[in-house]
């Protein structure tokens, strides 16, 4: 989502590297046909959902407390250390297969019940050969689609990883079929107000033969239109596709909160088609006040699913251009970001002015009291509504219990600051006090910013 902002508190010594391009997966699946089940929770333990892993009472692994797997005897058709030999003919194949090769090897560690290792390796470097890539089982796909979510170095929700919901729509690609299911995610994802984090994972990129596309960075955002005073109606951040689909023949209204038509390209080159969203797959909560009647006169609401659309999930070199996902809110990304930033809604000296606040000096801290109050406005709002949202200070306790859950299990947990940190209040929370293990931009699976036709 939207916690990017700047930080001067930085020692060179231990500056991170960069992390990969594109928003927060802070996102947390339904099949067409069939529904990839949550990892299995072991008897007697909670749920995944509820933040715990599936396993051991203390959140490992394994009978012997680690997650890592003893690899069958016998021998290694590609070595362990080095992956697959360089050969000329590598640069024909379409997917790397030393990628591929780690991946399986990382399934397998991590589901040792799923098979011979060995085995799957060699079908997979084969089918490489053959095709220029390969195909995914499906336990494949959901375990790599929650791997690239504990993976995201710029979420912090990743106590929740197992419990994403993964949609397997691989053997959908036309527009029609994916602006279909696109929408059922969403229904899915909302249930009702408790929200579910889901993936939805159509055709991959295969070679000769790119994979469609959904245009939108958000399955739901509201459009942005200039204003003849030079200001803006609705989200200067919709603006741009609000225009492009208005060139493509969509009649809108130029409302403050309009949600913006699905575009989804089939093939480089072509013309979108697009596709208004049905009203039962949007839910929205308006914005009231638990002390302030009169902020319900802004009417100023949000949407519950925060679903993002333009990035690549990538899983063992295989690249699939159009999967959604989403997980819920953090307060902050809606009152500190969406409705607060000046290139955003821009509400701050609004709200500022029905509280009668001083505005004439920065020093009067009006724009940190009226960013508190909006704050306020958006947790209790979704909450007297019944839609999941999070709160900073819980969500940051709650990540500092990932970190210690993956240091039991021996994994790193990557983590990019600048994103960690809430933007507000971000000194009284725990995570902002630490530093994190260093990003790894090529750390796979991932959610990677999508790559051009």
């Amino acid at each position: 989502m939207s916690l990017i902002f700047d930080r001067l508190r930085t020692r060179s010594a231990r500056r991170p590297a960069a992390a990969p391009g594109g928003s927060c997966p802070y996102s947390h699946a339904h099949v067409h046909g069939h529904l990839v089940p949550e990892e299995p929770t072991a008897p007697g333990l909670p749920p995944a959902a509820s933040g715990e892993s599936p396993g051991t009472a203390d959140g490992s692994e394994g009978s012997d407390g680690s997650d890592r797997a003893a690899e069958p005897a016998g021998a290694h058709p590609v070595d362990p250390a080095a992956g697959p030999p360089a050969d000329p003919a590598a640069a024909d194949r379409f997917t790397d297969p030393r990628q591929a090769a780690d991946f399986i090897r990382q399934f397998h560690r991590e589901q040792p019940a799923a098979g011979d290792q060995e085995q799957r390796i060699r079908a997979v470097l084969d089918e490489i050969d053959r095709t220029g890539t390969y195909e995914h089982t499906p336990a494949e796909l959901a375990h790599g689609a929650r791997l690239a979510w504990r993976n995201a170095a710029r979420c912090i929700g990743r106590l929740y990883w197992r419990s994403l919901v993964v949609r397997d729509l691989r053997h959908l690609s036309s527009a029609d079929d994916i602006a279909a299911e696109s929408f059922e995610h969403l229904r899915t994802a909302a249930n009702g107000g408790r929200i579910r984090p889901v993936v939805s994972v159509f055709a991959p990129d295969r070679p000769g033969r790119p994979a469609a596309r959904i245009v939108n960075q958000q399955l739901v955002r509201y459009a942005g239109h200039p204003a003849p005073d030079g200001g803006w109606t609705g989200d200067p951040a919709g603006a741009q596709l609000a225009a492009r689909a208005r060139d493509l023949g969509w009649k809108c209204g130029e409302e403050r909160f309009e949600v913006l038509p699905l575009l989804v390209q089939e093939r480089p080159g072509e013309r979108p088609e697009w596709y208004e969203l049905p009203d039962d797959t949007t839910l929205e909560v308006e914005l009231v006040h638990p002390d302030h009647p009169w902020f319900a006169a802004l009417g100023l609401r949000w949407y519950a699913v925060p679903a993002i659309s333009d990035m690549t999930l990538e899983i063992g070199g295989v690249r699939y251009p159009t999967a959604p996902f989403n997980g819920w809110y953090m307060g902050t990304e809606i009152g500190a970001r969406n409705l607060a930033d000046a290139d955003r809604y821009d509400m701050l000296a609004t709200v500022a002015g029905r509280l009668g606040l001083d505005t004439s000096s920065d020093r009067t801290l009006w724009r940190d009291r009226a960013l508190v109050e909006l704050n306020v406005a958006v947790l209790h709002s979704f909450q007297e509504a019944g839609v999941t949202i999070a709160d900073h200070h819980t969500e940051s306790e709650r990540f500092l219990k990932h970190i210690a859950q993956e240091r039991r299990l021996g994994r790193p947990t990557p983590a990019d600051w600048s994103w960690i940190v809430p933007p507000v209040s971000g000194g009284l929370t725990p995570v902002y006090h630490r530093y994190y293990d260093p990003v790894d931009p090529s750390l796979r699976p991932a959610f990677v910013a999508r790559e051009p036709w």
